[in-house]
């Protein structure tokens, strides 16, 4: 199993564009360690008999059978959006970019 340290934590926080502050990043560094060590020891156990399954609890879908009801008024639906464009909803288009994503031309 591969080393968890520092440079590896602040990579993956860097990818999910979470900013950590030096005691998480020694903290996580710490508990990561931990999962993957966990992880090390299963791979140890001999899992060639048992077939592959997506959940080890009985699994059933909680559903209620479809109906058609009758929706709520366009007015009622369009009274609290911020700007209307006809009968959609129009909205400020918010794309962050980060200085290093910046396409150069």
């Amino acid at each position: 199993m591969s080393e968890i340290d520092a440079r590896v934590v602040r990579y993956v926080a860097d990818l999910a564009r979470i900013g950590l502050t030096d005691d998480e990043v020694e903290r996580f560094t710490s508990q990561l360690s931990v999962v993957l060590d966990a992880v090390g020891k299963l791979r140890e156990i001999d899992t060639a008999d048992i077939p592959p399954t997506a959940s080890v609890l009985p699994l059933a879908n909680v559903t209620r059978e479809d109906e058609v009801r009758p929706s709520l008024p366009l007015e009622d639906v369009m009274r609290n959006a911020p700007t209307r464009d006809g009968d959609l909803f129009r909205v400020q288009t918010i794309i962050e970019e980060r200085p290093e994503e910046r396409v150069r031309g």
